[in-house]
This record gives C-alpha cells, sequence and structure tokens, in this order.
C-alpha cells in the first residue's frame, strides 16, 4: 500500500473553529498576512511528508472562498513550489477541474510540471461540483458544476470533461496536432480550422518546427503541444472522489485510477469489483483493490475517547457546515435512520462510528486498516484527509500526528 496525505489548504484562523479571528479579518481570503500563514503550514507539510516516506501530497482545485477554507486556487503552481522543496514525494493536482480548463493550457502547464519535478506528478482530473466558481469558468463551454444527478446539466458536464481529457491526450502524444471539436462548441487547434494566414516566419519553421505544421502554401494547419510530459506518454491520471457507477466506468475505460470517498469498507468493496470488471472488459486485468485509492481522516491519541475529543474541536464544526452543505454528511448514515429525512449528525464519535475517520492508538488505526485490507487485499492508496487538521488545528500537533502515523503505522503496510 502506497500512502498520500490530501489537503484542502484552509488559511490558518479561518472556519468556526476561529470564528472571532476570521470575522475580524473578512474576508479572509484577500488577507495576505493570513495567506503567507497558509504557505508556510503547506511547505512545513510537504517537506515533513517527504523526509518521513509519504509517498504524495494532493491538493485540489477550488475557487473564490473568501472565507478561506479549500484555498487551493491553481494546484499545478502550488505543486511547483513544493517541487522544488521535495525530493522524492509524488505531486498531485487532485484534481484540476477539466470543464474549467481550455484543453490546451492544461495540457501545457500539466506537462511544465511534470518537468519540472522530472516525472513525480501524478495528474488527477475532476468534474467540479461547486456552482459558486465551476459555473463562473465554465461558461465557455456551456457547462457548470455537477453533482452526479443524471440531469441534463451532469450529461453535460460528463461530456466536457471527456472531450477535454481526450484533447490533453492528443496533445501529449502528438508531435504535431490538428483538430476540430463539435462538443466544445466549434473549438479547434489551429484557428481557423482551415489554417493561419501569414505566419511571417514560415523559412524557419519549415526548417526547425515540426514536421507538418504548416502545409505547401506556408499556412499553419497544425500545432505542436511543447513542452511534452517528462512520463510517456503522460502522468498517471488519477480522479477523485469516485462514487457514482458511471464515473468508476469511465476511470476503467480511460485507465484513471479512481480515489473514493465511500466510508463503509462493504461498500467500497463493491466499487472496486465493479472497477476490476469493468478495467477487465477494456483489457487490463487489475486484482482487487489494486489501481485504485480510499480516503479516510485520522485521528491518533493515547486512546481512543482523546482522540476522538481532541479532533471533535477541529473537524465536526466546519465539515458539518461547508461539506455537510453539499450532501457529504450522507457518510455518515446508519441502516436505521429515515431515508426521506437528511442526516443531522456530524461529531467525530459519528465519523469513526461509520469509517469515515480511523481513530485512537496507532494499534487502533492499524486495526481499521486492515479492516479494509481483509476486504480488498490489493488496495494501493490511502490518503489522509487533512480537513480540519491543517488551518484549524496548531501546526505542531498536525505534524506530530502524520509523523506518528508515518513511525507506527506506514511501515506495517507499505510496499
Amino acid at each position: 500500500m502506497k500512502f498520500a496525505i490530501f489537503m484542502n489548504p484552509q488559511i490558518p484562523g479561518s472556519g468556526y473553529a476561529h470564528l472571532a479571528n476570521a470575522q475580524a479579518r473578512r474576508p479572509i481570503g484577500r488577507d495576505t498576512e493570513s495567506y503567507q500563514r497558509l504557505l508556510h503550514e503547506i511547505r512545513e507539510i510537504a517537506v515533513l511528508a517527504d523526509r518521513t516516506g509519504y509517498d504524495a501530497i494532493m491538493l485540489t482545485e477550488h475557487h473564490f472562498h473568501s472565507e478561506g477554507f479549500e484555498f487551493s486556487v491553481n494546484p499545478l503552481m502550488l505543486l511547483a513550489d513544493l517541487a522544488a522543496r521535495t525530493e522524492r514525494i509524488n505531486l498531485a493536482p487532485l484534481g484540476l477541474v477539466l470543464p474549467a480548463w481550455d484543453p490546451i493550457r492544461a495540457a501545457e502547464d500539466v506537462a511544465l510540471l511534470d518537468q519540472l519535478c522530472a516525472g513525480r506528478l501524478r495528474l488527477g482530473v475532476a468534474r467540479g461540483y461547486q456552482s459558486r466558481w465551476a459555473n463562473v469558468h465554465g461558461q465557455r463551454w456551456h457547462t457548470g458544476a455537477t453533482m452526479s444527478d443524471k440531469s441534463a446539466a451532469d450529461d453535460r458536464n460528463f461530456e466536457v470533461f471527456g472531450e477535454i481529457l481526450k484533447i490533453m491526450k492528443l496533445a501529449w502524444a502528438s508531435e504535431t496536432l490538428r483538430y476540430k471539436s463539435d462538443i466544445l462548441d466549434g473549438w479547434s487547434i489551429p484557428f481557423p480550422y482551415e489554417g493561419i494566414e501569414g505566419w511571417p516566419a514560415q523559412e524557419w519553421t519549415r526548417t526547425l518546427g515540426a514536421p507538418g505544421e504548416l502545409d505547401d502554401d506556408g499556412r499553419i494547419v497544425a500545432s505542436s503541444v511543447c513542452p511534452r510530459p517528462y512520463q510517456d506518454p503522460h502522468p498517471e491520471l488519477w480522479q477523485p472522489f469516485t462514487i457514482s457507477d458511471r464515473s468508476i466506468r469511465r476511470c476503467a475505460q480511460e485507465d484513471i485510477l479512481p480515489w473514493m470517498f465511500v466510508p463503509n469498507p462493504d461498500e467500497h468493496k463493491k466499487k472496486c469489483e465493479l472497477f476490476q470488471e469493468e478495467s477487465e472488459k477494456a483489457g487490463r486485468s487489475y486484482k482487487l483493490g489494486e489501481h485504485t485509492g480510499i480516503l479516510k481522516m485520522i485521528a491518533i491519541g493515547e486512546n481512543r475517547d482523546e482522540a476522538i475529543a481532541q479532533n471533535d474541536q477541529y473537524v465536526s464544526q466546519d465539515f458539518a457546515k461547508f461539506f455537510g452543505a453539499f450532501g457529504y454528511l450522507e457518510a455518515l448514515r446508519k441502516p436505521t435512520d429515515d431515508p426521506k429525512k437528511p442526516v443531522r449528525r456530524s461529531s467525530y464519535q459519528a465519523m469513526a462510528d461509520a469509517d469515515l475517520a480511523l481513530v485512537g492508538t496507532p494499534d487502533d488505526v492499524k486495526r481499521g486498516l486492515q479492516r479494509m485490507l481483509d476486504r480488498m487485499p490489493d488496495l494501493e492508496w490511502f490518503g489522509l484527509f487533512m480537513q480540519g487538521q491543517q488551518g484549524v488545528a496548531p501546526l505542531d500537533h498536525v505534524k506530530r500526528t502524520l509523523e506518528m502515523f508515518a513511525e507506527k503505522v506506514i511501515p506495517e503496510f507499505q510496499d
């Protein structure tokens, strides 16, 4: 098993755990002093993770978070900074919300980061579920956020995501690219698709450029997307946080590693079985759990009660008030709950009871990991969800928890 740290970077002193400070600096998302503290914490955690044996650090993409939460507006830029400060750890945007990107700019930026970190990049690609920003950035493609509800908007988002990923792959694999999209409202490369007239440096390009960029009349009829990725043909693809069967099937078809946020081990096993079956249809044979990842919170203390009490003050309120509004509290639903009523419980105890969080002593946490491996012996990736830790808990507490997990837990499971 390999181990990753997943952060929705949070500006220190924001959220309900620091309500007075967050209100005094409102909007704290535009407060430079607070943002510099965020950068310091992310860098400290990345360097520690690199030193103590974690295999990857993962950052999400979100915009317009004036409240200071999920503050990772461009994970590629942040990871470029971390690449220069680390030596061995893999770096993963988890993920780029593709319907919010231009396909060529995305392909170039990804390839550049892969070159900067000499192949330590793992590329997460996502569809986007937050309307406040996904609708703005997706407007060029007439798409927006989706809740995977099989609506017309969901279908459009699914289609645009697939088309942008297709174009990015073509750009990475081909010396020159010529393509016209019917899905992206007539987008083409080159533009106009028939050719760009009057390129002044024709002799230079014909002698030194990629073969096929110019036609016999000197028109630009194809483009060479540079640089190419360090990895051939591109970094391994990941997708967060895959729950719907439709997305799992596409991950299998495209050979994308799905990260899953399914707390119950038995339900997670069913999703892994579906991925395994669909991968087999696509000609790839994976063992149960291989080429998949799962995300959970971790709380380590002298005992279970201490771990729960300590983390309750850091995690519960922000998770309930923010993520709960997007339906994430459904992860805490019990079989005895009324299916017609939303889940209201949000304590850390409830998260532990639902297996959303593994809590207690290092031995307790190891038993939680083993429960998953008993069902999926070849589970490849385990992610520590840092929600309610970085930016809420004191940095020293966060680093001690990560160090203890690395020292006491990882060695017994790491390949």
